[in-house]
C-alpha cells in the first residue's frame, strides 16, 4: 500500500540524525516523480527554492481564498517570474468570496471555522485528491501544536504522504537561510507581519509577542484545519 510502504521508507530517512531539508525534498522527488506538490502561503519561496533544485517544473499549491492581502496576491505573481518553469496551482472555493458574504454573512467574523473550512480545507481535499505526496513549511517552531511534525508522515485526512522539509527549523535558521539565497518575500514581512493569512483575520503582533497571536487575533482561534 502507497501509506505503508512510503511511510516505512519515511520513518528510516526522518530518524537519521544527519536528515536535511534537501534530503527530504530529494526523496519526494524521487519516490513520487509528477504526483507531489509544494503548498505556499506566498510568505516566502525558501519551499520553493529548495523544490526547483530537485524538479524545475514542480507544482505550487496556493490556496486562493478571496481574502487575501494585495502584498500576498503580489509576491504569488513575482513567484511565477522568478521561477518561471513552476506551476501555480490554485485552490479556490467553490463560491466566491462575495457570494459566500452574500448567502452567509462575513463567516470570517462570525464563524471563523467554518470560513477555513469552505476557502481552505475543502478546496486543499479537492486538489490533493490528485496527488500522492504533498509538501508544507510547516515547522517545529511555529507552534506547540506543532511540535512533534515529522519531516515525513502520513496525512490522514487528505489520504496522501506529508512531508515537512522544514520541520526541525528555527526561526534563526529560517531567517539565515532567506537571507543567505536572497529569498523572495512576502513585504508584509517587513513591515511587523511574521505569519500571514487572510487579511480579515491577520493583524500585526505586539512587540515581542508570540509570532502568531497575529493571526485570528483576539480569538482562541490558532489554527485554520489544514494541518490537523
Amino acid at each position: 500500500m502507497l501509506e505503508e510502504a512510503n511511510v516505512a521508507a519515511a520513518g528510516e530517512l526522518g530518524a537519521h540524525a544527519g536528515t536535511t531539508a534537501e534530503d527530504v525534498m530529494a526523496w519526494t522527488a524521487d519516490v513520487f516523480g509528477d504526483k507531489w506538490i509544494v503548498a505556499s502561503n506566498m510568505q516566502d519561496a525558501v519551499l520553493i527554492h529548495l523544490a526547483v533544485r530537485v524538479k524545475p517544473d514542480v507544482e505550487v499549491l496556493f490556496l486562493d481564498t478571496g481574502y487575501h492581502f494585495a502584498e500576498t496576491m503580489g509576491m504569488r505573481e513575482a513567484v511565477t517570474l522568478a521561477y518561471p518553469r513552476i506551476r501555480v496551482v490554485d485552490a479556490r472555493a467553490e463560491r466566491s468570496a462575495g457570494e459566500q458574504e452574500a448567502e452567509m454573512g462575513q463567516l470570517y467574523r462570525d464563524d471563523p471555522d467554518r470560513c477555513c473550512h469552505l476557502r481552505k480545507v475543502v478546496p486543499l481535499r479537492r486538489v490533493l485528491s490528485r496527488y500522492d505526496a504533498w509538501v508544507t513549511g510547516v515547522r517545529r517552531a511555529d507552534s506547540p501544536a506543532r511540535a512533534g511534525t515529522p519531516l515525513i508522515g502520513w496525512d490522514e485526512r487528505n489520504g496522501l504522504v506529508k512531508a515537512n522539509p522544514l520541520a526541525l527549523w528555527s526561526d534563526a535558521r529560517l531567517r539565515a537561510y532567506i537571507d543567505h539565497h536572497r529569498i523572495l518575500e512576502n513585504l508584509l514581512v517587513s513591515q511587523g507581519y511574521p505569519s500571514i493569512g487572510c487579511a480579515p483575520c491577520t493583524a500585526r503582533p505586539d512587540p515581542g509577542a508570540d509570532p502568531r497571536s497575529g493571526r485570528w487575533a483576539g480569538r482562541a482561534k490558532t489554527e485554520c484545519g489544514l494541518h490537523g
